[in-house]
């Protein structure tokens, strides 16, 4: 066999052995695949001449002339009945690489975990096994990488690690060896992990990072190898303030964790920075509490460089912070200050005390008396990360929603083949069938606009709605989209703030690509300071990153679904916080069976009365939310209930903990009891 012939063979058994990670079997296109290779791996052996290899044999054509030869005299009926079945679909299916179905698609995946699972290991599976880690060993990027093999595991509570115990490894099997590769730096893989074996079945074949080290930065005790369970948000690495990895070193004695990428940087004794400071500025590594000249923060997360002369103490990570920026938060430019001027500033963003002696952000406009600390300025959720400073401001072609016909006539961006007119009667009667195309909510009363040839509706100020949109919680640009999802199909389109479904309705969402960031109209208009019904302060958007609040009026946290957090919260000493899923709730509706506006209640907690709802006749708790009537009507109504009678059928929604459906009956929502029972369900 010539050198071309073992490349290529080295090459498909290579792409075949890919198969025993679990992972690959997820793919649709996996059992093609595997009996595509297998058949060119056969057609190549085919054309070898095998008794004429020479001698000794490299060891992968002996693992393959053994393998070859133990198929060829293994007796079928003698093997266990998952790989007997196995062998003979994929022999079955060699000729029909490109039709194979479904049915025997799902039929070998299910026989290939059988077989994982096979006690004792077949020879001919073991075989195999050699192969997989023989040409992995071949693999050139595989040659470079680090093993990686904590044996200590933390986990992360109330902002510290603790010491959970040792690492474990999943089973003694090569088979099981799952590695998964990491990039701390650059774009090149730098590490692996085998999570099965914890790297005790590769001591031989690879360089392993060491378990335990000396860092210039702390000197005084030795920094642990260790894995942090599986958690959504741990702390930022003291050396470099980015986040921490699933792996890095860490210190129990004084909570101190460094990145694994961070470990091989020299460290800097002195840097320059006159952006910053005039002065050159020394390493300050102890972990002792000063107060940042820049952020006025006094936290010892990463080191400090200080100017003792000058009183100038600085953060690292502050070194980085941009000059000049916009926010969500704000409609100007705001830039870096190293004081502010007198008078009793409040930071936009989290709403507190800022300190005029330290550095901050300020609006570059004249007259505009914005400010913000540095940390609460260039969070994530508020800034998009690009620095400003020399850049021309920008001017956002502004897009506007409709064209103007002629009076009350106009034609909308969402609904180009026919114009919309605006009705003006405020004394029409109630028609549950009217429901704007934009919030899908019924129109109760107010100016809209319908269009003359069809039944599309807006509500005049949904018409109004801009085309783009800057939103305080997310810090890039937003779209109004008008595109229907099939919400049967679509069951992940969910805005971010709220639990709601973006069910055949107009949403905002990002404009940047890979960010899935998107908001329905209601919550998109919301906005602070935020005067609400459920409490006697105005509310803002003052909550910490990544904290998840109790709403005060739902009493449940953020939901896991949705990627931001936000409540708004009172700034007083109330400790009130209130979700955009109740934020958002409408205080007045219509209900068909009153003639008068329902009015959204919060309950009264002292109250012993038994109150009984409309339509599902079910119990109402009258210390919780519902909907009642304010006259002499005695209607009350659960949310929920109210919410799934005015809702389009196969929607849903989260409210309280409970996801409410509502299908349809014989086409159309029925309002009777009995009917409305089977039509919505409710589950915890």
């Amino acid at each position: 066999m010539d050198s071309e012939q073992q490349t290529e063979l080295l090459l498909r058994i290579s792409q075949l052995v890919s198969f025993v990670d679990p992972l690959f079997w997820i793919s649709d296109e996996a059992t093609s695949y595997v009996v595509l290779v297998t058949s060119r791996i056969i057609d190549l052996l085919s054309s070898m001449d095998l008794d004429s290899l020479p001698k000794p044999e490299t060891k992968l054509m002996s693992l393959t002339t053994q393998t070859i030869a133990l198929f060829n005299t293994m007796d079928l009926k003698s093997q266990p009945k998952p790989l007997r079945k196995f062998i003979s679909l994929v022999s079955e299916n060699i000729p029909l690489v490109n039709s194979i179905d479904s049915a025997t698609d799902q039929k070998l995946k299910l026989l290939f975990f059988k077989i994982r699972e096979l006690e004792p290991e077949p020879e001919l599976i073991s075989l195999l096994h050699q192969i997989y880690y023989l040409v992995k060993s071949k693999d050139p990027e595989w040659e470079k990488l680090i093993s990686l093999c904590p044996q200590v595991q933390v986990s992360f509570h109330d902002g510290k690690f603790q010491v959970t115990g040792n690492v474990q490894r999943c089973s003694n099997k090569k088979r099981d060896c799952r590695f998964e590769r990491y990039k701390f730096s650059g774009e090149d893989y730098t590490h692996f992990r085998c999570s099965a074996c914890n790297g005790d079945d590769h001591d031989e074949e690879y360089d392993k990072a060491p378990l335990e080290i000396i860092h210039p930065l702390h000197p005084k005790h030795s920094l642990q190898l260790v894995l942090i369970e599986a958690s959504y948000r741990t702390r930022e690495c003291y050396c470099c303030d980015e986040d921490l990895e699933q792996m890095f070193y860490y210190c129990p004695a004084c909570d101190y964790a460094i990145n694994i990428a961070c470990v091989e940087k020299p460290r800097r004794l002195s840097v320059d920075h006159p952006k910053w400071h005039e002065h050159t500025l020394s390493l300050f590594p102890r972990k002792t509490p000063l107060t940042c000249s820049v952020c006025a923060l006094t936290h010892t997360r990463c080191p400090f460089y200080i100017c003792p002369p000058c009183d100038f103490v600085a953060h690292q990570s502050c070194f980085s912070l941009p000059r000049v920026i916009r926010i969500s938060r704000h409609h100007h430019r705001i830039s870096f200050t190293h004081s502010f001027e007198k008078g009793d500033w409040s930071c936009g963003v989290c709403r507190k005390k800022i300190d005029n002696d330290y550095g901050g952000y300020s609006c570059i406009k004249d007259g505009c008396f914005y400010g913000a600390h540095s940390r609460c300025a260039t969070r994530r959720s508020v800034w998009d990360g690009k620095e400003l400073e020399g850049e021309p401001e920008e001017n956002e072609e502004e897009l506007k929603p409709f064209v103007r016909i002629s009076d009350g006539i106009i034609q909308h961006f969402s609904h180009k083949h026919h114009h919309l007119r605006l009705d003006e009667n405020t004394d029409r009667d109630y028609d549950e069938n009217m429901e704007c195309q934009a919030c899908v909510r019924p129109i109760y009363f107010g100016n809209f606009y319908s269009c003359m040839q069809c039944d599309f509706i807006l509500h005049e100020a949904c018409a109004n709605l801009p085309r783009r949109h800057h939103h305080p919680i997310h810090a890039h640009l937003l779209t109004l989209v008008t595109e229907y999802y099939n919400v049967m199909v679509h069951r992940s389109q969910v805005c971010s703030a709220c639990p709601s479904l973006l069910r055949a309705c107009f949403f905002y969402k990002c404009d940047e690509q890979d960010c899935d960031f998107q908001l329905h109209v209601q919550c998109a208009v919301v906005s602070e300071p935020l005067v609400h019904e459920s409490h006697m302060h105005p509310l803002f958007l003052t909550s910490e990153p990544y904290e998840a609040r109790l709403c005060s009026v739902c009493k449940k946290e953020s939901w896991l679904l949705l990627s931001t957090k936000e409540t708004f919260n009172c700034i007083e000493e109330c400790d009130f916080a209130l979700c955009f899923g109740c934020a958002t709730l409408p205080q007045k509706l219509r209900y068909k069976h009153d003639k008068h506006m329902l009015t959204l209640s919060y309950g009264n907690k002292t109250s012993t009365m038994a109150y009984w709802c409309e339509v599902c006749e079910g119990y109402l708790n009258p210390k919780e939310r519902f909907y009642t009537c304010e006259e002499d009507c005695c209607v009350t109504l659960h949310i929920e209930c109210i919410f799934a009678m005015t809702m389009k059928p196969y929607s849903w929604w989260l409210f309280s903990g409970k996801k409410v459906y509502v299908l349809p009956n014989n086409g159309h929502m029925t309002h009777t009891f009995a009917s409305f029972v089977r039509s919505v369900v409710h589950t915890k």
